[in-house]
């Protein structure tokens, strides 16, 4: 069974008329920001993991139905395009491309975040068994290609220090991987709670290493509600009801990222004390997808995947979308989850229009300031 969305249909017109007006040439009206710097995962990879070749859970990336709505496989892990997408769009900037696209225009910024990375490195997973080989391009990898890329395409410090001055800096999400690597592997709550600390600093130590080249305008994101992924749901089923909340999602999962993001927003709050003339903004990733799923019809479709090999919850993780014997939806703009992991493009579109316009960015005045045209 398939559900409707309902929100704001003027907010809805809105952002389909800078969709609509977009396509993926450079825009003619000038905005506050030129350029988008992203750090991150999955959840804002355009395509560098492709380019290094996929491998485990991310192996049918690069085929369909993976990119179907947007009528080719581009590396995105999705049926069509991601938030950050949806963020150069409303800037009226052209796609941000992935910066191992060599080939690639970087004018208006590049994309270093790679689907499967973490925001620590690899040895702190294999100090503790625990498996993480999907990329070797962590939060600190990600860095050293921004520096690099600075290295080939500034002019002068000066030339740098301007176009610093007028980008928007995405740092993550990230450090969703550390967390599920460990808990699908058997981890316990409490030691996977023990990596919150090191993974926050691995953001906030990032953070400051941008500012200190000249970044002037960060969006920091904090995790989303794992307790209501089908990926989840599916590997840590328990006939207790009591285990899952209102929204039938699982309670412990989600109490973890709050303390996650509580404990990352803390740290952002630092940063602001310590970098008063830079805007540092977090975005509630969490409390936008809970908002996401409050003003949706029907909860029990809106937690089951859309593509997938089926199962309560259309996830099966030895047979992920894009493998043998999975298939997917008829109509994924229905569907909030696209493979379980990962959300449809409408489900990415809604959550990034709440982000600009619905007050999930704060502080919400710097928001508004970012994204003037």
């Amino acid at each position: 069974m398939m559900t409707n969305f309902s929100f704001c249909p003027l907010i809805i017109l809105s952002f389909l008329l800078v969709f609509q007006s977009h396509g993926t040439s450079a825009a003619q009206k000038d905005c506050f920001v030129n350029a988008i710097y992203s750090f991150g995962d999955s959840i804002a990879d355009t395509g560098n993991l492709l380019r290094e070749g996929p491998v485990g859970f991310f192996a049918t990336i690069g085929s369909y139905p993976y990119g179907e709505t947007f009528k080719k496989p581009t590396g995105r892990c999705s049926d069509g395009l991601l938030m950050i997408d949806f963020f150069a769009m409303a800037l009226n900037l052209s796609f941000i491309n992935p910066y191992l696209d060599k080939s690639a225009n970087f004018d208006n910024g590049a994309n270093f975040a790679v689907a499967g990375a973490t925001a620590l490195d690899r040895s702190f997973f294999i100090e503790r068994g625990i498996y993480s080989t999907f990329t070797n391009n962590p939060l600190s990898a990600q860095l050293d290609w921004f520096k690099a890329h600075l290295n080939s395409t500034c002019s002068s410090q000066q030339d740098c220090a301007k176009r610093l001055g007028q980008s928007l800096f995405l740092l993550g999400e990230i450090g969703g991987n550390d967390y599920n690597y460990a808990f699908f592997q058997g981890r316990s709550m409490e030691e996977v709670t023990s990596y919150v600390p090191e993974v926050v600093k691995s953001i906030t130590d990032t953070a400051k290493e941008v500012i200190s080249l000249g970044a002037t305008q960060l969006v920091v994101p904090g995790n989303f509600p794992i307790g209501c992924s089908p990926s989840y749901l599916s590997m840590f089923y328990t006939a207790d009801a009591n285990a899952y909340d209102e929204r039938k999602c699982l309670k412990s999962f989600n109490s973890f990222s709050s303390y996650h993001n509580k404990q990352l927003q803390a740290a952002v709050d630092e940063l602001r004390r310590a970098y008063p003339n830079v805007t540092i903004m977090y975005a509630d990733y969490h409390e936008a997808f809970v908002h996401l799923l409050d003003h949706a019809s029907d909860f029990d479709s809106l937690l089951t995947a859309c593509c997938g090999s089926g199962g309560e919850y259309n996830f099966e993780i030895s047979a992920m979308c894009g493998a043998p014997g999975s298939s997917s939806c008829s109509d994924p703009n229905q569907y909030i989850s696209w493979d379980g992991l990962h959300l449809t493009q409408e489900a990415y579109r809604v959550m990034a229009q709440s982000l600009i316009m619905e007050g999930f960015a704060y502080p919400n005045d710097r928001v508004q300031e970012t994204w003037t045209c």
